[in-house]
C-alpha cells in the first residue's frame, strides 16, 4: 500500500487520498474505474501492483496450507496442553536431559508413581517422548527461563544429567537460585566436578562410571551380597520389594520415650524398619528395638508393596 500510493503520487501527480483509494481497489481488485485517466508508465505500475499482490497472496495462502498441513498448527496445540498440565504440577521432579541417564531416572519415577517433566533440547528425542507420552518441556536446561516453564518454584526436586559437567554445574545454580528448598542431584563426569557441583548447591552428585565399575568389581569379589542387593533394590527380579521413608511426625507421638519396640510396625504391617535417621542427620543402621526416637527422625522401612501401602494407611489413620 505504501508504495503504490507513492508511486501513484510520483507517476500521476494525484493527491494523497486519490493515489491511497487507486492503491487499494487495484490490489483488491474490486473493479472499481480509474480516478483520473493513467499515462502509460501509471498503466505499467498498475500492473506491477497488481502481479506483486497477486504474488504476495499466493505465497501466503501456500505458506498457511503448509503450515497446517505439516501439522505445525496441531504442535503449538500440543505445546499450549502440555505448558497447562506442567502448570497444574506441584511436587513435582524435573529431570534435566533424555540420554541414557535421564531416561533410567524417568523410568524408576515411573515405577514410584511420582510426577515429573524433562527439559531436552534434541529435537531428534522430542518423537520419542511425544510417542512415550511423557511430559516435556522443549529447551536448553541451562537457560532459567526454561526451568521457569518447567515449575522449578513448585518442584520438590530437580536432576540434572546432562553430559557436560560445566552445564550441570549451571543448570545447578541457578536451580538453587530460583528455589532455595529444592533437592538437586547432578550427575558428574570428573572427579574435579563434584566438588563444584556441592559449592553450586548440589545435595547429591552421582558418578555412573564410578558407580558401574565399583558394581562390576563387586560381582567378582562378593557375587552374593551384590545380588543380595540388586534383589532388595528390584533390579532383575520379579519380588517386589520397596524402601520407604517414613516421618515419625506423621504419627504424632505423644510419649518422649517411645521406642521402635513401641510401635510395633513389624506386626502391625509386616514391614522392616532397616533404619533410623536422627534429627541432626545421622544414621543408625538396623537399630534395636530399645531405640528411642523422637518425633523429628524417619524410620526407613523395607516390604513388599502390600506392607507398605499397610504402612502408609496405619499412618494416615493415627
Amino acid at each position: 500500500m505504501s508504495i503504490g500510493t507513492a508511486g501513484y503520487i510520483i507517476l500521476e501527480r494525484y493527491n494523497f487520498l486519490d493515489a491511497l483509494y487507486m492503491t487499494i481497489i487495484s490490489i483488491t481488485t474490486v473493479g472499481y474505474g480509474e480516478v483520473h485517466p493513467l499515462s502509460d508508465a501509471g498503466r505499467v505500475f498498475t500492473i506491477f501492483l497488481l502481479v506483486t499482490n497477486i504474488g504476495i497472496f499466493l505465497y501466503g495462502i501456500t505458506t498457511i496450507a503448509g503450515f497446517l498441513l505439516e501439522g505445525e498448527f496441531r504442535k503449538i496445540l500440543k505445546n499450549i496442553k502440555l505448558e497447562k498440565v506442567i502448570g497444574k504440577l506441584q511436587n513435582h521432579v524435573i529431570v534435566c536431559g533424555y540420554g541414557r541417564n535421564g531416561k533410567q531416572v524417568c523410568l524408576e519415577l515411573i515405577d514410584d508413581k511420582i510426577p515429573y517433566v524433562v527439559v531436552e533440547n534434541d529435537e531428534k528425542i522430542h518423537e520419542e517422548l511425544v510417542e512415550s507420552n511423557i511430559l516435556y518441556i522443549h529447551g536448553n536446561a541451562t537457560e532459567s527461563n526454561i526451568l521457569k516453564k518447567a515449575g522449578i518454584e513448585r518442584a520438590k526436586a530437580i536432576i540434572t544429567t546432562l553430559p557436560k559437567d560445566p552445564d550441570n554445574v549451571y543448570v545447578v545454580l541457578c536451580a538453587r537460585e530460583m528455589n532455595k528448598d529444592i533437592i538437586i542431584i547432578s550427575r558428574a563426569s570428573d572427579d574435579s566436578s563434584v566438588n563444584k557441583l556441592k559449592r553450586a548447591g548440589a545435595n547429591n552428585v552421582i558418578m555412573p562410571e564410578k558407580i558401574g565399575g565399583a558394581h562390576m568389581a563387586a560381582l567378582v569379589t562378593k557375587p552374593d551380597i551384590t545380588e543380595f542387593i540388586a534383589l532388595l533394590t528390584g533390579q532383575g527380579s520379579d519380588i517386589s520389594l520397596t524402601f520407604e521413608e517414613l516421618p515419625l511426625s506423621n504419627l504424632h507421638l505423644s510419649n518422649k520415650q517411645t521406642t521402635i519396640r513401641d510401635l510395633d510396625i513389624r506386626n502391625l504391617t509386616g514391614a522392616n524398619i532397616i533404619g533410623l535417621r536422627g534429627e541432626n542427620g545421622e544414621y543408625i543402621i538396623n537399630p534395636s528395638p530399645d531405640t528411642l526416637i523422637n518425633p523429628n527422625a524417619k524410620l526407613i522401612l523395607l516390604g513388599s508393596e502390600s506392607q507398605i501401602q499397610k504402612m502408609r494407611k496405619l499412618t494416615s489413620e493415627l
